[in-house]
């Protein structure tokens, strides 16, 4: 059987690229279609034997730096649309935003693995709200009018587009049920993985610290634990950088308490995740790796109570909740949190039932009962 895999694009390297990476390990001979590709991820498919297949956005200015500045002029709907998979069998997109657009002849399955219907598409005002822009942070304003019109559009040619895939993957409860309310579509649930072995080798220390592994973006709501533990005079590590950095450090105001790592190394990671009194997730994400990395490594997580997070975490056992975004929410929590009251084995147990090779079964049987219709 020839499959393809398609991406929305290969510019970062997160999650959903993660399942890339996993779906080609499975199916080792298919190509990867997306939009384009940054020069890091070239350099990644050639080293990992990826055949790689860009779209005529590949070529246009700046594309890497001003991808998502071409969204409005719908090159991406046309960037899927233009492909040609009439030599394969299956194929299987991975998208956010645009991948499942592609057109498939009737005798070519179509299986997507949706990450989340497009936000910026049906979820705008949220989406807007929490985005930074980057260096364009004076077109924020203009940004909703703006668009109107082309997310109008973009919203049918959506729907439209969903319609064309066979089955339907979401990767936890909360896009499963998106995809059902804006595309009107059943879909199976397989949870993204965490590698466990690289985090399940050394024996779980307790330091005297709270840890924040996160990008440092505004709808990450960091600012949640930096308030929370000058409050309550806890020590807390932040690892990750980007578009909120300087507005959170401000926040801290120089506290020696509230330590910025940046950007560190797989290791210091690991190191870190292991040492945590626990790992602070203030987010509000559809699914989340990064807490079940702290579980792998013997470490509870103090969680919003919203999205994935309800799906990993084991309220009393792995970790708990607090149940509104705010700094008085997570204090009532941290200040008489005891590390000592969650198991390290237990963590670790709840975090091997999201390993790779759970994943990679269930991609396996999901494919094989594809073929079978």
């Amino acid at each position: 059987m020839k499959i393809a895999l398609v991406h929305d694009d290969l510019i970062q390297f997160g999650g959903a690229e993660n399942i890339l990476l996993a779906l080609h390990k499975i199916f080792p001979d298919a190509p990867v279609y997306t939009a384009l590709a940054s020069r890091k991820w070239k350099k990644v498919c050639k080293e990992e034997g990826i055949e790689l297949k860009t779209s005529f956005m590949q070529k246009l200015p700046f594309a890497e730096k001003l991808n998502r500045y071409y969204a409005p002029f719908l090159l991406h709907a046309l960037a899927f649309e233009s492909f040609d998979f009439s030599d394969f069998d299956l194929v299987i997109s991975v998208s956010a935003r645009y991948a499942h657009g592609i057109i498939t002849k009737p005798m070519t399955k179509h299986i997507c693995y949706m990450n989340s219907p497009g936000r910026m598409f049906w979820e705008s005002q949220n989406y807007f709200e929490s985005e930074s822009f980057g260096a364009l942070k004076g077109v924020k304003a203009l940004a909703k009018p703006f668009l109107a019109l082309p997310l109008s559009w973009l919203r049918n040619w959506d729907y439209t587009a969903a319609q064309r895939v066979d089955y339907f993957i979401a990767n936890s409860k909360t896009p499963q049920a998106r995809i059902k309310k804006y595309y009107g579509r059943d879909s199976e649930i397989i949870h993204p993985f965490v590698e466990v072995e690289k985090f399940s080798n050394s024996q779980k220390t307790v330091g005297d610290y709270f840890l924040v592994l996160t990008r440092l973006a505004s709808w990450k709501k960091v600012e949640i634990a930096i308030e929370a533990c000058t409050k309550l005079g806890l020590k807390l590590k932040i690892v990750g950088a980007g578009p909120d950095e300087a507005r959170l450090k401000k926040i801290a105001g120089g506290n020696p308490n509230i330590e910025f790592l940046g950007h560190i190394i797989e290791e210091q990671k690991r190191e870190l995740l292991f040492s945590a009194r626990a790992l602070i997730n203030t987010q509000y994400e559809d699914f989340g790796i990064v807490p079940l990395e702290a579980m792998a490594s013997g470490t509870p997580v103090i969680a919003f109570e919203k999205g994935g997070a309800l799906e990993t975490v084991i309220e009393g056992k792995t970790g708990e909740f607090f149940p509104e975004q705010t700094p008085e929410s997570l204090s009532q929590g941290l200040g008489d949190f005891d590390p000592s009251k969650y198991h390290p084995d237990t963590c670790k147990t709840q975090a091997r039932k999201f390993d790779y090779k759970h994943f990679e079964t269930q991609i396996k049987a999901f494919v094989k009962m594809v073929q079978s219709h």
